[in-house]
């Protein structure tokens, strides 16, 4: 059965996911294909709304639980408004973050446990899940710092998980990786801490391996 056409990007703070979703999403427009480049939290208004309590504001804003609620409410309706319409017209449908980010951060990084984050996932999403998902993995400290310049040179950019301290985000990154071992057919794990071109090329070499005779 043909791999549905659903990527997302995941990976911790500063791991260069967002570029590189930007960037395969040209290089597939460029094939002559329909594109659709969205977020989490976020892709449509409702879930943008949603998005501006969980990204902005102090890191003990809210409780573990109820930040995991908000997730998955932007969740739904994401899918069933932007995601799913899409890939039923046949277009390629990139993710900038998607399920997994709420495991790895929630169910990992505040310690809800992994059950707990995928009751919720069955009940929201059911069976529904991406074809393919490149984890974007990083050292810890490299992508705080990271993320710590592309904050100081954005105005307003998001930075309530970055104030969350390491052994946070030690957490996330161990959640990631605990995915990706699990899901070896879905989860591939890209080294970005390389530079960008050979983190490109990386992409690149799992996309034509994974949706072979599609991808050009």
């Amino acid at each position: 059965m043909a791999r549905i056409r659903f990527i997302t990007f995941e990976g911790g703070e500063g791991s260069g996911k967002s570029s590189h979703a930007r960037r395969l999403a040209d290089w597939l427009k460029g094939q002559g294909r329909e594109v659709v480049l969205t977020r989490e939290p976020g892709g449509t208004p409702g879930a943008e709304e949603i998005r501006k309590l969980l990204v902005q504001g102090e890191a003990a804003r809210w409780e573990p639980m109820t930040e995991a609620l908000l997730h998955f409410a932007a969740r739904r309706d994401h899918v069933a408004k932007v995601v799913q319409p899409a890939l039923a017209r046949g277009a390629w449908v990139i993710s900038d973050r998607f399920a997994d980010s709420t495991m790895a951060y929630q169910g990992y990084g505040h310690r809800l446990g992994a059950e707990a984050i995928d009751l919720l996932r069955r009940l929201v999403l059911g069976d529904f899940a991406p074809g393919l998902t490149l984890l974007f993995d990083v050292p810890v400290a490299l992508g705080l710092e990271r993320a710590g310049t592309r904050n100081v040179a954005v105005a307003g950019a998001d930075g309530r998980y970055e104030s969350m301290g390491e052994a946070f985000h030690a957490r996330v990154r161990d959640g990631f990786l605990a995915i990706a071992r699990a899901e070896p057919d879905r989860v591939a794990v890209i080294d970005s801490a390389q530079p960008m071109e050979a983190v490109a090329a990386a992409v690149a070499a799992v996309l034509r391996a994974r949706y072979p005779g599609e991808i050009g």
